[in-house]
């Protein structure tokens, strides 16, 4: 964080444009606190750059849409004119779909019209005609009061699980007496994290194991379950414990 706040105030030019995760931060987990959101903003305003959000997992981080969409807001509350690239791919289970939309926030219409303009020349140039199905499946649900409403349950229970999975790894790992600190597994969100496993490390999960993350340390907290989640932890400690 301290790195973007100096880049940003220092060595960005003028109306640079940064793309900013609004929630659930890919690949990190790791998101900003509504204090440091309030940071970003006075910098970027000031700074006159412009934001980019992109917002992938509405709802998948803390299960509720409107904390997720907090970030986003605040910037629109605070006079920003910005983009917001949203996916429904993941929060409708809509992947191979891909299916989403880009919202554009301006001061006045005058410049709405000109980047509508510049839009309708893109999409033309790109794609022109794509399939409609996904769209509609994502318009129907969130116009129809008992859809919308069974929807966002099924993306709070989505959300709870993966947070489950979140304190449980971390539980069983403290349990097994795993070397090191295991906070971030739970102070991170949303689909993914950073274990802190180096290559190494990593190597004897996926050959010895069987268990498959990034060469990084990432892994798809999805991928945890009920069933599964006491072979991980147990194969983590083996890893740290093992390997160097």
């Amino acid at each position: 964080m301290a790195s973007l706040f100096n880049f940003s105030q220092q060595k960005a030019p003028e109306h640079s444009i940064f793309v900013l995760h609004a929630c659930a931060h890919n690949p990190t987990g790791t998101d900003p606190t509504q204090e440091e959101w309030k940071k970003i903003a006075e910098i970027m305003k000031t700074r006159k750059l412009f934001a980019f959000f992109d917002s992938a997992y509405q709802g998948f981080a803390s299960g509720c849409l409107d904390r997720d969409a907090w970030a986003i807001r605040f910037f629109v509350s605070k006079g920003f004119e910005l983009f917001v690239a949203q996916s429904f791919s993941k929060n409708f289970g809509l992947y191979n779909e891909r299916v989403g939309n880009l919202t554009v926030v301006t001061q006045d219409n005058e410049n709405l019209t000109r980047v509508l303009s510049q839009m309708e020349k893109i999409v033309r140039t790109t794609w022109s005609n794509p399939p409609s199905q996904g769209a509609r499946i994502v318009s129907v649900t969130l116009n129809d009061p008992e859809l919308f409403k069974e929807w966002k349950g099924n993306v709070e229970t989505m959300a709870n699980r993966v947070l489950l999975m979140r304190k449980q790894l971390k539980e069983k790992l403290l349990a097994l007496g795993t070397p090191g600190t295991w906070d971030h597994i739970t102070q991170q969100i949303g689909m993914f994290s950073f274990t802190g496993l180096n290559p190494a490390q990593v190597q004897y999960l996926i050959k010895e194991k069987h268990v498959y993350l990034m060469a990084s340390g990432r892994i798809n907290m999805c991928g945890l379950t009920t069933k599964n989640i006491d072979y991980v932890a147990q194969s983590i400690y083996d890893a740290v414990t093992t390997v160097q």
